[in-house]
């Protein structure tokens, strides 16, 4: 595992990491085999894990814990996030701070965090959506600097809403922010154009998520493919994404060499950028475990391969099915 600074924490994180999202509340996953792959993770040399509030009304937090309860000796790095209060996702600028981000609502759920992480602080605590349009409040400062000043939090991040790299791009002029995580990925490239170059300026720390566009580039997807309804891919990959995101895909494959792997490839072009400081993959199987891990070894894409990705960005906007 190679290891990278993620920004002004100073904290040195595993290049890999997981993100807990699909560990709680999706069809294919089990808290059995969740627990089973975290573990795996942190003795391969994982060491950043992202969770939130809202992945399982709590549960991925707790799985965080215990995983934490159960290496004791092993430095590992928790990081949460604080869900909108009115648990909507973007976030837009027709609401403001104080109906999303209130401080007692945000001392409330960091409790709740700590709690079921069985920790007194949290490495990176994040705010789960952001609008530059709330900067003219200034409360959100003094709340996260409350945090610090307590204990209960080391670093404060924000995370970008999807799609809109400099929607936050303000935020972290002002100084508070010290991490960012965005989705960056071969169809989303738009984190290069402003927001990577301003975070190298202001030592922000950036967690890419997303670097598998939901799924889509581990190559599986068909057009016909259905989730259950209780899936939130059900809604994402609806019947004006999925047929659009397969055809986009199959493009890709048939652009790379023959017999080259869609996901590792797609998983290298994101490690490829050493303005990132961490990617966060879902990683529920033991097998994805070991092949995403696996290619934390410092061996960087060819300049033809890289070439042949670069034509593959795609641009989009948010839509009602992409919160």
């Amino acid at each position: 595992m190679q290891y990278r600074r993620l920004g002004k924490t100073n904290l040195q994180v595993s290049e890999v990491g997981c993100g807990l999202w699909g560990m709680t509340g999706w069809s294919d996953a089990s808290e059995a085999q969740s627990r089973h792959a975290l573990q795996l993770s942190a003795d391969l040399g994982c060491t950043f894990y992202d969770s939130a509030e809202a992945y399982g009304n709590g549960a991925s937090d707790k799985l965080l814990g215990q995983l934490l309860k159960d290496n004791p000796t092993t430095q590992l790095f928790t990081a949460s996030k604080v869900p909108p209060k009115n648990w909507k996702w973007p976030a837009t600028p027709n609401s403001t701070l104080q109906e999303i981000f209130p401080r007692d609502h945000v001392l409330a759920s960091v409790e709740r965090i700590r709690a079921s992480m069985q920790v007194d602080c949290i490495d990176v605590l994040q705010y789960h959506v952001w609008d530059d349009a709330w900067l003219t409040d200034s409360s959100w400062i003094d709340t996260v600097g409350e945090l610090k000043a307590r204990g209960h939090i080391k670093w404060f991040g924000l995370s970008l809403n999807r799609w809109e790299p400099w929607n936050g791009m303000a935020a972290i002029r002002t100084g508070a922010v010290d991490v960012v995580q965005v989705i960056y990925n071969i169809f989303d490239q738009a984190p290069e154009d402003e927001l990577f170059a301003l975070c190298r300026e202001k030592d922000v720390g950036v967690i890419a998520r997303v670097p598998l566009d939901e799924g889509s580039l581990g190559g599986h997807f068909r057009k016909d493919t259905i989730f259950a309804s209780s899936d939130w891919r059900s809604r994402y990959f609806g019947p004006e994404n999925l047929g659009p995101t397969v055809s986009r895909v199959e493009k890709l494959k048939a652009s790379l060499p023959a017999g080259a792997s869609l996901p590792q490839i797609a998983l290298r072009f994101v490690l490829q950028n050493p303005d990132v400081s961490t990617t966060i993959v879902g990683m529920r199987k033991e097998a994805h475990v070991r092949q995403n891990i696996a290619l934390s070894d410092g061996v960087p894409l060819s300049d033809d391969i890289m070439a042949r990705l670069r034509p593959h960005r795609w641009d989009r906007k948010p839509s009602h099915w992409s919160d």
